[in-house]
C-alpha cells in the first residue's frame, strides 16, 4: 500500500558527510572494552519472563481484533486533491499467545486488486511499538517504531522506506487515532522537497 508513493529526500543524501574527530581518551576506550559482570541465572530468568509476558499494551492491540471495513484515500503531493476512495476489508487477529497483532488487507486500490499484511508488536524491553508492512504493490518491507499517547488515544510511529524512483531512503510517519471501539483513522505522512504532507488516510469501521 505504501510502496507506490515516492518521497524526495535525495538532497539530504547528496550532502558531503562530516566526520567528527575521535576525542575518546585511551582510558575511556579501555573502560568501554571491559566486559560487564554476567547476570546470575535467577535474574536472567526474571528478565526473560518480563520480556515475554504480554501486558497492558498487548491488551490495547487485542482490542482491535475482528473484521473491519476500510476506506482509503491518497495524496500525491501537499497541494494535490485526494484520490477517489478505495475500499478494502481488514481482518485483525492476535498471534503467538496474544503477543503480536496481525492485520490482513484485501480489496482494491486505485482500481487494481490489493493485498497487504501488517504486523504490530509491543516490545517490553524497548518500551516501544514496532510495525512492519508488506503488500503486493512492492517487494520491500516498511519498518516503524513508536509510542502510544494515552491522552490522545493515538499510536505515533516513525520509520523509513525506499523511494523506488530514486533508490533513496526517505522518512515516513504514521498516526493511528483510536476514535472509539469501532472507529480508527490511520494517517500516513510523507516528505517531498523537505516538506511533510499527508499522503494517505484510512478510515476503519469495525463490522
Amino acid at each position: 500500500m505504501l510502496a507506490i508513493f515516492g518521497c524526495n529526500n535525495a538532497d539530504k543524501h547528496n550532502e558531503a558527510a562530516t566526520v567528527a574527530p575521535d576525542t575518546t581518551t585511551t582510558t575511556e576506550k579501555l573502560e568501554a572494552s571491559v566486559p560487564t559482570a554476567p547476570m546470575d541465572s535467577a535474574a536472567m530468568m526474571k528478565a526473560w519472563q518480563e520480556y515475554m509476558t504480554p501486558g497492558d499494551m498487548h491488551k490495547l492491540l487485542a482490542s482491535a481484533e475482528g473484521k473491519w471495513d476500510a476506506e482509503m484515500r491518497f495524496w500525491q503531493s501537499a497541494d494535490a486533491a485526494p484520490s477517489e476512495p478505495s475500499k478494502s476489508t481488514v481482518e485483525t487477529k492476535m498471534a503467538l499467545g496474544g503477543r503480536y497483532q496481525v492485520s490482513e488487507y484485501k480489496g482494491t486500490m486505485m482500481g487494481v486488486p490489493f493485498e497487504g499484511k501488517e504486523t504490530t508488536a509491543y516490545d517490553n524491553a524497548k518500551k516501544k511499538f514496532i510495525t512492519t508492512w508488506i503488500d503486493n504493490t512492492g517487494t520491500g518491507m516498511m519498518y516503524m517504531e513508536g509510542t502510544y499517547d494515552a491522552a490522545a488515544k493515538s499510536l505515533n510511529m516513525a520509520g523509513k522506506m525506499i523511494d523506488p524512483s530514486t533508490g533513496q531512503e526517505c522518512d515516513m510517519r504514521q498516526v493511528i487515532k483510536m476514535v472509539d471501539d469501532k472507529t480508527q483513522v490511520m494517517e500516513m505522512y510523507d516528505t517531498k522537497g523537505g516538506k511533510e504532507y499527508k499522503s494517505m488516510e484510512i478510515k476503519l469501521t469495525k463490522k
